[in-house]
């Protein structure tokens, strides 16, 4: 991953005041205060702010979606029936990017959106390359073949620090996922609270 998606990672971290994926070497650890002169927050944020707050730091998390195409995730949540904020985790959680980030195939979420983006993975036995490609129930996701002995690969799918949520089903020693349902926000762990009902809000005004 470029330094300067690094940057833009870390940075995020600061500006939402949480570390959003829980990883260890975010510098909100260290540094917990927002980006810029002396990390100028108002005290108490208005409703307006609290629920522009919710959607960028459910935005920032997946990857910084941008806003026409996060837009577009709100008004389908919208129509579906149900609730509306857990149908947009819902939708949010079927990207085969964020597929790829939970089955620990890859350390981070825009790593994931990088390796799918060049080829790497497979959903049953086809490759696909579009990040927001949407996942099915029953879909088996799989890093292909030759991109197996990629170093951040080996790395990540050994690696402890996440683990792999219930509604995913992973082969980590054959680099297989299989999706195995759509889940609810409550399933989802994430490292802070999301608030997809003020994301809601902010869309709805």
């Amino acid at each position: 991953m470029s330094g300067k998606r690094v940057q833009a990672k870390h940075k995020l971290d600061r500006r939402i005041g949480a570390n959003i994926w829980g990883r260890p070497k975010s510098p909100y650890n260290k540094r917990q205060t927002a980006p810029g002169m002396h990390g100028a927050r108002r005290a108490k944020p208005t409703d307006y702010g609290m629920q522009l707050f919710a959607k960028q730091k459910l935005k920032g998390y997946y990857g910084s979606i941008g806003e026409k195409k996060f837009r577009n995730y709100f008004k389908e949540a919208n129509r579906i029936k149900g609730d509306t904020g857990q149908n947009l985790i819902g939708l949010l959680e079927r990207r085969l990017d964020a597929v790829v980030y939970r089955a620990c195939f890859v350390p981070t979420v825009f790593a994931a959106r990088q390796f799918v983006n060049h080829k790497h993975v497979k959903v049953n036995g086809k490759v696909i390359n579009i990040p927001s490609y949407r996942v099915n129930e029953g879909d088996v996701i799989e890093v292909c073949e030759k991109s197996r002995e990629i170093p951040m690969v080996i790395d990540s799918t050994q690696s402890l620090e996440r683990e792999v949520p219930e509604y995913i089903d992973v082969d980590l020693k054959a680099m297989k996922a299989t999706f195995l349902r759509v889940p609810a926000l409550e399933d989802v762990p994430y490292a802070v609270q999301m608030e997809p009902n003020l994301v809601v809000e902010f869309y709805s005004r």
